[in-house]
């Protein structure tokens, strides 16, 4: 015998589960299924487990994507002040954390409990675990239907999406099985790669600042080609946010926002002090110190920093009476453009999300449905991939609502 719904939706996470729900809620008979005997890991373990579910001044400004004005339908059409209504609606308490972040008071697991109340709203059917074998599409006369080979048996619904996510941290369950699916019917796909992650760098030439890993501090952060003219870094991403040393390179928010804009063979650029105008401080000290150069720097940086930068340098070991005007202008030069290489990432296993995917060229912004007719993609599995902040959920959100209404609009016709 086989099952017959109206929508299939693979992939409980954060998209599959809100389309699931906001479909179901529009009067559609909805299977969602997943591999996975629990739902929506990657929510239950965001945001140190209260879940950075949304940004208050989310823009498509905020994405990055092959096609940069993909996401602009999705997300006019369902902000994050709708999310927060829903919120308010099942009474779940949240909070600013800074720059428009919003967290849960309580834990991650309100967000999974409001998005499992919005499909038993909608009468959802849920298999999980429940692995997916095939997905055949059968053309007929007039109408596309698609037959799922499942663990728990044979179903056919004219209508399939996939909510699968990418490749990060595979330790709970990430599979390149939207990928599969979008090759299987001849959709392109923007090659995937790890983003919102830590950055690494070669072990003996780490060495001196090994020793500083789980020293922080604020930076201003950017990437880019070694001779980039100033016209180009003039249109370079900057982040201003806390940069973490680690024992294998560098993390932190810094890093991780511009770990998505960083590509292999390209150095980072890092402003160690900020809003400091460092030649004119350092010559200052100069006429009115006599303490070690590491101590006036020392006032500037964490003075672990202050005392691995020196160390590196005999000619800034000495009190800074002593150092000349152009060692001192070369120590202000290097602090504010701190220029390195990293060799690598620390890949998906701690990547936070997937750079690429489906490519939106083959995709409708308005529905989301592919141009294989009756296959949607949605959330992280396709190339719209948001800064650190709350964006990637909230794009998972707009997502699933832009393809639900698809969904019942195709079906009510």
């Amino acid at each position: 015998m086989i099952d017959k719904f109206d929508v299939v939706v693979i992939g409980a996470g954060a998209a599959g589960l809100f389309c699931a729900g906001q479909a179901g809620q529009l009067g559609l008979k909805v299977l969602l299924v997943d591999h996975s005997d629990k739902v929506a890991e990657k929510i239950r373990i965001s945001g140190g487990g209260r879940c950075n579910f949304t940004n208050r001044d989310t823009t498509p400004a905020q994405f990055l994507s092959d096609n940069p004005h993909f996401c602009r339908s999705a997300l006019s059409r369902y902000t994050p002040q709708d999310f927060i209504e829903l919120l308010q609606r099942h009474q779940v308490p949240f909070h600013e954390k800074h720059k428009g972040q919003l967290f849960c008071d309580r834990s991650a697991e309100d967000i999974i409990n409001l998005l499992l109340a919005e499909c038993d709203a909608g009468q959802v059917t849920r298999w999980q675990s429940c692995g997916i074998k095939s997905v055949v599409c059968a053309e007929q006369p007039g109408a596309t239907s698609y037959q799922i080979q499942t663990d728990r048996g044979l179903v056919e619904a004219p209508q399939v999406v996939i909510a699968t996510g990418g490749l990060s941290i595979p330790k709970i369950g990430a599979t390149d099985f939207g990928y599969r699916i979008a090759k299987q019917f001849g959709l392109r796909l923007i090659e995937p790669r790890a983003a919102l992650v830590p950055l690494t760098f070669d072990g003996e030439a780490w060495a001196p600042y090994a020793q500083l890993a789980g020293l922080a501090l604020p930076v201003l952060i950017e990437t880019g080609l070694p001779d980039a003219t100033p016209k180009q870094r003039k249109k370079a991403v900057v982040f201003a946010e806390d940069l973490l040393f680690t024992h294998r390179g560098l993390s932190g928010p810094a890093v991780l926002q511009i770990s998505s804009f960083w590509r292999e063979g390209q150095p980072v650029r890092i402003n160690l002090a900020p809003g400091t105008d460092l030649p004119a401080m350092l010559l200052r000290a100069k006429a009115s110190s006599k303490k070690l150069i590491a101590n006036e720097l020392a006032t500037l940086v964490p003075s672990r920093l202050a005392d691995a930068w020196v160390s590196e340098d005999p000619a800034l070991q000495r009190p800074i009476v002593d150092a000349t005007d152009k060692a001192l202008q070369t120590l202000a030069q290097r602090l504010a453009d701190w220029q390195l290489t990293p060799n690598g990432s620390e890949g998906y296993r701690k990547a936070e999300v997937t750079v690429g995917g489906v490519d939106t060229r083959d995709l409708s912004s308005q529905t989301m449905e592919s141009k294989q007719p009756g296959l949607y993609f949605i959330g992280e599995v396709v190339d719209v991939t948001g800064w650190l902040g709350g964006y990637n959920f909230q794009w998972a959100w707009a997502s699933g609502f832009a393809c639900a209404q698809a969904l019942a609009a195709k079906v009510s016709k």
